[in-house]
C-alpha cells in the first residue's frame, strides 16, 4: 500500500499548483554578466519550475500562484509562463505605480560558468510584488476546495522572501492537505535571500515551522543542514562528499523527526568543474531507500533548475502511479537533461526522459 494517498484526476482541475516567484532571467549566455551586451529572456524561479516541467514536459495539467506588477515586465512574465503551458488565473496582479517604488517585478542576471569558473546568480528583487504576499491574499477555498488539485509544491525561497510568505506558505500548505492534495516542499536553501534576516538560524526557524505540513520533502545535503539542521555525516562545510550511507543516515533522522513526512528525495551532486559534475539522488519512501542511477562525470550546460527538474520527474512518477524506483529514476533523468539546455526550464520531452532513464545513448535520433 503506497504511503502517499493521491486523488483521483477526474476530480480535480489540476495536477499540480507550485506557490512561488516568478522571476525575469537575464542570460548572456557564454559571456559574463559584468562585460554582456546582450542577454537572452527566460523566466524562472524555484517553484515555477516543477510546474512548468510537470506541464511542458510530462504534459500535465499545471498551474502557478504567485504575483506580479501590471506593467511591460510583468506581461513579457505572462507570456513566458503561457509559452510554458502553465496556468495564470491565480496570479495577483499589483497596479504599477509608474516607478516601482511599491512593488516590482523581480530580475535574475545568471551566467552559466565554465570549468574552473562557477556558475554565478545576481538577483534584483527587492520588494517584489510576490515577497509582499500577506495571509488571505489568495483564496486558497476556491483553488483547492472548488478547482481542486493533485499535488502542491512550495519551497525554502518563497519562504524566505520576507516575514509574510512563510504564513502565506503555511495556509496554502494547511489548506491543500484539508483538501487531500499532496505537498512537497524543496529546501531551496540559498544564503543570500537569508543573510540580512537571521542567517541560517532563521531559516531553520521557519522550515521547521513548515516542516509538519509536509508529505514529501526535497533538498541536497546542504538544504538539509542549512535549512532543516540535519548535518550528514562526514561533509564538512564544502559538501564534497557523495557517500550515499552518509545521506540515508540523515533521511531516517529526518523522518524521526517529522513522521509526518511520508517521502524524502535528496539530489546528490558533487561540482568537479562547472561543465562537469557527478549527479545521482536518492529517495526514501514506504521504509525503502531507492538510489537512482549514478552518472558520474555528466557534462553541463547550464546547472541552474536541475534541481527542479528532478523534482519535477520525480513528481510526475508519483501522480502517475509509477513505482518508487522509476520515481526517482524519472527524476534524476529529467533533472541531467535539464542541465543540457540553457535556462532555468526544462526543454526535454517524456521520450528524452524514459530513455536516457533507461540507458540511452547519445547517438543522433533520425
Amino acid at each position: 500500500m503506497s504511503t502517499l494517498d493521491i486523488r483521483d484526476a477526474s476530480k480535480c482541475r489540476w495536477d499540480a499548483v507550485s506557490l512561488g516567484e516568478v522571476m525575469l532571467r537575464l542570460d548572456p549566455g557564454d559571456r559574463r554578466v559584468r562585460t554582456a551586451r546582450a542577454f537572452t529572456a527566460w523566466e524562472g524561479g524555484g517553484e515555477y519550475n516543477v510546474a512548468r516541467g510537470l506541464r511542458r514536459c510530462f504534459g500535465l495539467r499545471t498551474a502557478v500562484v504567485t504575483a506580479l506588477v501590471d506593467n511591460e515586465v510583468g506581461r513579457l512574465l505572462e507570456d513566458l509562463i503561457l509559452q510554458g503551458g502553465v496556468d495564470t488565473s491565480h496570479v495577483a496582479w499589483v497596479p504599477f505605480d509608474g516607478v516601482g517604488r511599491a512593488a516590482r517585478n523581480g530580475l535574475n542576471f545568471t551566467e552559466r560558468g565554465f570549468g574552473v569558473r562557477a556558475a554565478a546568480g545576481c538577483s534584483d528583487r527587492g520588494h517584489t510584488a510576490v515577497s509582499q504576499l500577506k495571509p488571505g491574499d489568495i483564496d486558497w477555498q476556491r483553488l483547492f476546495g472548488q478547482e481542486g488539485a493533485r499535488w502542491f509544491h512550495c519551497g525554502g525561497i518563497f519562504a524566505a522572501l520576507s516575514e509574510t510568505t512563510p504564513a502565506v506558505a503555511r495556509d496554502a500548505m494547511l489548506a491543500a492537505r484539508d483538501a487531500g492534495a499532496v505537498v512537497s516542499y524543496d529546501l531551496n536553501y540559498r544564503a543570500s535571500l537569508w543573510k540580512d534576516i537571521g542567517g541560517r538560524q532563521r531559516a531553520r526557524e521557519v522550515n521547521r515551522d513548515l516542516a509538519p505540513c509536509v508529505d514529501v520533502m526535497l533538498g541536497n545535503e546542504e538544504d538539509f543542514s542549512a535549512a532543516l539542521g540535519f548535518d550528514v555525516a562526514g561533509v564538512g562545510e564544502s559538501f564534497s562528499s557523495l557517500d550515499p550511507a552518509n545521506f540515508k543516515a540523515m533521511i531516517a533522522d529526518v523522518t524521526a523527526a517529522y513522521p509526518n513526512i511520508k517521502a524524502v528525495a535528496t539530489t546528490l551532486r558533487n561540482a568537479k568543474t562547472a561543465t562537469v559534475n557527478d549527479w545521482g539522488a536518492i529517495l526514501f519512501y514506504d521504509g525503502v531507500f531507492y538510489e537512482a542511477i549514478p552518472r558520474p562525470n555528466l557534462e553541463i550546460l547550464d546547472r541552474v533548475g536541475g534541481g527542479d527538474s528532478f523534482a519535477s520527474g520525480l513528481i510526475y512518477g508519483f501522480l502517475t502511479g509509477r513505482d518508487p524506483a522509476d520515481c526517482v529514476n524519472l527524476g534524476a533523468a529529467h533533472g541531467a537533461l535539464a542541465m543540457t539546455t540553457p535556462g532555468d526550464t526544462s526543454m526535454a520531452t517524456r521520450a528524452d526522459v524514459e530513455r536516457v532513464m533507461q540507458g540511452g545513448g547519445a547517438r543522433v535520433a533520425r
